[in-house]
């Protein structure tokens, strides 16, 4: 019988040091250099990755073997894994509950109609096209990577939106608060739509093909088959959304009793940790769904806890300074392998399509839901091109669908084109919406605060002998400044 580690790359754990030391200086660099243009420190990682990629390139190199990217896929695991712990740590259910019918519209339309087109793109371009599908694995039905590719379209990141919106002084009104808002509710139905369609795709190596309730039932005699396969699937999905509900419950309890009892020690994000890599193995390795969606859950559960922020300070601290580059590389590594052929005009014309379709699709999704919701045609535009924007959780599920062998490796460089084109677009053209306000720019923002500081000043000198008047000033100041 065959060793199954005989087929794994040989070599010494040390080798793995000299690549790491090289990605963690140029994603350092690069990022310091992206953020001063006002570009997303994630593009530069990835950067780093492509730069060190091309050592691959030199006759006789020994800094990317087999083994040592084998060592960085391994340490790009917990970077993405952290990501999505602490994109739970900061979703706020509460405020979901709170912003109303609004943002659900929005968000709604805004994960379908890029869906959709991603998945009419990829249904015609393979069934009409002639666009291969030769990577999927045998059984697996190619209408599941159709979906998968408009999944990936369906995520979206405002950080850069966020950004803009607050140097144009418009973060706080009823279009920033729109976006935030909606971008929190489109993180929840992204995890859930790439977990359902990995697990009823039936493909492995995304999500394992141990199902707890599927081997619980055919230990007791029965056969499960065809349709009720896909309803086991989904009802042991169910069955681990409810044990997090339950379990959630002591585990709240446990982490404010630590608290407590301990405020700001290292065991609560030590233990925080242990909790993550715990539920995201169990989402894996039981229940048949993608490790990311547990490590998402698991943040979740521990987000309405008081030492909430110091977890995610720790965490954000671990996971920038070391995993989370080391992750963006690994990508921007993998772009080496995918062999994109420059000469098949056909997927070439097909990525492009995705391009658009990518940037598009939210426009029209999340503009159309917002003039729905009886916005004006202008703030409704610009809630569409807010949600433009794409960063890391594209990243995240596209490398998800393709160590799935659920969509194509090539696809990797389209991805990172719609985040360089979204990263750039988004704030020009929100700058170019706004560009008859009044309130854009740092002068006029200095202007207002300027007659804003007057106003009190003046306000408090007049307040001994004018008092009616002065209350009178202080109803008007937020209406005549705002």
């Amino acid at each position: 019988m065959p060793n199954v580690f005989d087929a794994l790359p040989s070599g010494s754990p040390f080798e793995v040091l000299l690549p790491v030391a090289i990605i963690l200086a140029l994603a350092k660099i690069l990022a310091i250099v992206f953020e001063r243009m006002k570009i997303p420190s994630v593009i530069g990682f990835l950067c780093a990755g492509l730069l060190v990629g091309l050592l691959t390139f030199i006759p006789g190199e020994s800094v990317i073997t087999p083994y040592t990217e084998m060592g960085i896929d391994i340490l790009a695991k917990f970077g993405v894994v952290f990501i999505l712990f602490s994109a739970g740590l900061e979703t706020n259910m509460k405020e979901i509950k709170a912003v109303g019918g609004a943002a659900m519209v929005i968000t709604s339309l805004g994960v379908i109609c890029p869906m959709l087109f991603g998945f009419l793109i990829a249904f015609l371009f393979r069934s009409y096209g002639g666009l291969s599908a030769s990577f999927l694995p045998e059984g697996v039905d190619p209408i599941w990577s159709d979906l998968y590719y408009g999944v990936i379209l369906s995520a979206t990141s405002v950080s850069i939106t966020v950004a803009t919106l607050k140097e144009l002084g418009k973060l706080n009104g009823k279009v920033g608060s729109a976006i935030v808002s909606a971008a929190i509710i489109d993180d929840v139905i992204g995890i859930i739509l790439l977990s359902l369609v990995l697990s009823l795709s039936g493909t492995s190596s995304a999500s394992s093909d141990f199902n707890l309730l599927i081997f619980t039932l055919e230990s007791c005699g029965a056969t499960i088959e065809g349709a009720w396969e896909v309803v086991c699937v989904l009802a042991n999905m169910a069955i681990f959304v409810l044990l997090s509900f339950g379990a959630g419950y002591l585990i709240r309890k446990l982490f404010n009793w630590l608290g407590q009892k301990y405020p700001h020690h290292i065991r609560i994000p030590i233990l925080s940790l242990a909790f993550c890599f715990l539920w995201a193995y169990l989402a894996q390795g039981l229940f048949q769904i993608a490790d990311i969606t547990g490590a998402y859950i698991a943040g979740l559960i521990l987000a309405p806890t008081s030492p909430k922020k110091y977890i995610d300070h720790r965490a954000e601290t671990t996971m920038n300074v070391f995993f989370v580059p080391i992750f963006f590389a690994s990508v921007a590594l993998k772009m080496y392998e995918t062999n994109l052929d420059f000469s098949d005009y056909l997927f070439l014309a097909f990525g492009f399509t995705y391009v658009v379709a990518a940037l598009l699709g939210k426009v029209v999704g999340a503009g159309g839901g917002a003039l729905l919701c009886r916005f004006s045609l202008k703030d409704s535009l610009c809630i569409g091109v807010g949600m433009m924007a794409r960063a890391e959780v594209v990243i995240v599920t596209a490398q998800t669908g393709i160590d799935s062998s659920l969509v194509s490796p090539g696809i990797m460089p389209f991805t990172l084109l719609i985040i360089i084109s979204s990263s750039f677009l988004t704030p020009i053209l929100l700058r170019l919406l706004y560009r008859n306000e009044k309130d854009i720019g740092g002068g006029d923002s200095a202007k207002k605060e300027e007659q804003n500081t007057s106003l009190t000043v003046h306000e408090e000198k007049k307040e001994d002998t004018l008092p009616s008047f002065s209350r009178r000033l202080k109803s008007l100041i937020p209406t005549s400044i705002c």
